[in-house]
């Protein structure tokens, strides 16, 4: 499909959102670098990932839209609206697009992990978060931009864009499967051990934060958030699938990727 075509049918999706194109600015939140290198997108395959006209596909650092249906699940809210955005947005650079690779620059899926420009400059995960159409999210070492993109999320939920008109974050009673989640809930124990530093919320969420990343963590305040009402995202693990439950553990693990993935409460 010609990213004419594209353009035409991501105009109404596109639409919508104009009025946060020119209030916000992906620029202002993360400004251009140098050091990009040009490619054309073959296709859009969802709301955070590219198909390149080399058969590579790029996955977006720092941004994680809504799932679009399968294995038996329908569209997560705002999917295809993030698919069709970005498909707007890709259109409007004429197919092609500006990539700065990560310091790590390839996902365990064998994707290209990159940050993607449009022709005007534009990070265009930042203009997906200013948005409202997807998720920051942050796993080291591709954690350079996390500030502006925090910053283009923070302007979407304050102005209750997209994914945010209605609260996505979650109880921790209630996840009920794996997946992305936003969840909130009150630390109830912490502990260390060789494991890393284990964040119990009540009896049904753990948060772990592995050895091989404590160092980007401040120990110190893990350790004080007893008590406290957190936010934390992540990708949740469902341990009762993998045979690694145990009685009196909690039946759902949350690993910590990054400090950004964790607040206390406001």
């Amino acid at each position: 499909m010609g990213f004419s075509l594209l353009l035409k049918k991501a105009s109404l999706a596109g639409a919508f959102f104009v009025s946060a194109i020119w209030l916000t600015g992906a620029q202002a939140f993360c400004p251009t670098p140098s050091g990009l290198t040009s490619v054309t997108v073959q296709r859009v395959v969802d709301g955070d990932t590219l198909r390149l006209s080399d058969g590579r596909s790029v996955r977006m650092i720092g941004l994680n839209t809504p799932e679009l249906a399968k294995q038996g699940r329908s569209d997560e809210p705002f999917a295809v609206i993030a698919r069709k955005r970005l498909e707007a947005l890709v259109a409007a650079s004429n197919g092609r697009v500006d990539l700065l690779p990560g310091k790590e620059n390839k996902d365990r899926y064998g994707r290209t992990l990159a940050h993607v420009y449009g022709a005007d400059g534009a990070n265009l995960e930042a203009q997906m978060l200013a948005e409202g159409l997807g998720f920051q999210v942050a796993v080291a070492p591709n954690v350079d931009l996390v500030s502006c993109q925090q910053a283009a999320e923070r302007s979407a939920r304050e102005a209750g864009l997209g994914v945010w008109r209605q609260s996505p974050v979650l109880k921790t009673e209630q996840i009920s499967v794996s997946g992305f989640a936003v969840l909130s809930g009150r630390v109830s124990n912490v502990q260390r051990n060789r494991g890393g530093v284990w964040i119990e919320l009540q009896d049904s969420v753990v948060l772990r934060v592995a050895p091989n990343v404590l160092g980007q963590f401040d120990v110190s305040a893990l350790e004080k958030l007893k008590g406290k009402q957190i936010e934390a995202r992540g990708w949740v693990l469902d341990r009762s699938r993998h045979g690694e439950l145990i009685s009196g553990q909690a039946r759902w693990l949350l690993p910590l990727t990054d400090p950004s993935m964790l607040q206390t409460a406001q």
